[in-house]
């Protein structure tokens, strides 16, 4: 959907795209983790609110029955932007899903705790270097999918066909982190740049890279990247699962030790019927 202002002009989209598990249903966008109305900083307050009642009564006409919008976080906008939320609540949306991830403000960091500074030094003391290099892709993305498959059952979401396309068209936004002892490597984590924030895509280790705590270094390069980017948040992506309903304490807790708080993906649903 296509928003236009004065004269025509394009002042916003709305990408979207049926839901083929759920038959009437619209999302913003299935195959995106987040992605409401994308717009020119122009349509504010009651203009928001008639742009999403015009894309409801589209896909109505459509045929439709459910539009499902997955709001952008709040670290990821350029400036604040809020007003979608206002306006799903005008329009009597329910947020039927929330996923907690974890993210470091990259100027006023939190404290880290004492266990991953003790990892640091322990992967320090093991002779861990990390390097900023795309060339060793094709070995970590054999490290990721063995990992994936051994401790999850599943594949990446992206192929390494897919994900060096990526880079190719956005070169500059696509990093790989690798960490290594000597010419072993042992670890790394792709990362994602979406204006203001670093997103951390994958992330994965061998066994000696966990021994190792070769992680908590990758991590350290990897804000000190964002920072020197001039991202304002680091990302460590969600880690809940079954729709938000299930919180993986564990994996939270060692996200937040970096110093980093807590910051929701939320989804809303628009009964269109």
């Amino acid at each position: 959907v296509v928003l236009q202002g004065r004269h025509g002009r394009l002042v916003g989209v709305f990408p979207a795209a049926e839901d083929l598990t759920e038959p009437g249903t619209v999302v913003s966008h299935p195959g995106l983790t987040y992605g409401g109305i994308v717009h020119d900083d122009s349509v504010r307050g009651e203009q928001v609110v008639a742009a999403l009642t015009g894309i409801a009564d589209h896909y109505r006409d459509l045929g439709y029955r459910r539009l499902r919008y997955k709001c952008v976080p709040a670290i990821y906008h350029s400036r604040p932007a809020e007003d979608d939320r206002y306006a799903l609540f005008r329009l009597a949306a329910i947020r039927y899903r929330s996923d907690l991830s974890a993210a470091i403000c990259l100027s006023c960091r939190g404290p880290m705790s004492q266990r991953r500074k003790r990892s640091r030094a322990q992967a320090m003391a093991a002779g861990v270097a990390t390097t900023l290099d795309w060339a060793q892709i094709a070995d970590f993305w054999e490290i990721l999918e063995l990992n994936l498959a051994h401790r999850h059952g599943v594949a990446p979401v992206h192929s390494l066909a897919e994900i060096r396309l990526l880079h190719q068209r956005f070169p500059a936004e696509i990093q790989l982190i690798t960490a290594q002892i000597g010419t072993e490597l042992v670890g790394g984590t792709v990362l994602f740049s979406a204006g203001p924030v670093l997103h951390m895509q994958y992330t994965a280790t061998t066994p000696r890279g966990r021994e190792t705590a070769a992680t908590d270094l990758v991590m350290e390069h990897a804000i000190e990247l964002g920072r020197s980017l001039g991202c304002r948040y680091f990302d460590f992506g969600a880690s809940t699962l079954d729709q938000g309903q299930v919180l993986d304490e564990g994996l939270y807790q060692y996200k937040t030790s970096f110093g980093a708080g807590g910051v929701t993906y939320d989804h809303y649903e628009l009964d269109l019927a």
